[in-house]
């Protein structure tokens, strides 16, 4: 398995690994959990930072970086494929994800969790705070993960 970082600007619609990304999200975020299709890929994914989970061209777990915010990166979209699931693909890509980021400089890291998938990020780090919200008719919570070394 490797793990990229990709950002996909210039190929958009073009390249087939994005295509593939686009496939995973789609069966996991639309035929499984419901959501709309419309939402996958949407506004912000041209613009995102991608990290992909490959297997023989393939991709078997994503996870996309939004970075609108100079101290706080977002994580989101975080998928695997069901037959990758349980395996450590998630969190191969998570590693990489706050890996990348911490690199770039970001204090901290932010993302909504599905409330069922809150132990997995606490795993890594991630703390929840604030209520529980809907998000295409999936509970969530907010939860966070500070980078700064303690002696920064």
């Amino acid at each position: 398995m490797n793990i990229l970082i990709q950002h996909w600007l210039d190929e958009w619609e073009t390249d087939s690994l994005l295509s593939s990304l686009i496939t995973l999200r789609r069966a996991v975020f639309v035929a499984e959990q419901l959501c709309p299709i419309e939402d996958e890929p949407d506004a912000n994914d041209p613009t995102a930072l991608h990290v992909c989970a490959v297997v023989d061209g393939t991709v078997i777990g994503c996870a996309r970086i939004l970075t609108a915010d100079p101290n706080v990166a977002k994580i989101g979209r975080v998928a695997v494929s069901r037959d990758a699931r349980k395996a450590g693909v998630g969190a191969s890509v998570m590693r990489a994800a706050i890996e990348h980021i911490h690199h770039l400089g970001y204090r901290k890291v932010y993302l909504e969790s599905q409330t069922h998938a809150i132990p997995f990020y606490e795993r890594l780090g991630f703390v929840a705070y604030g209520p529980e919200f809907d998000d295409c008719n999936i509970p969530h919570r907010k939860m966070t993960l500070d980078l700064t070394d303690d002696n920064d």
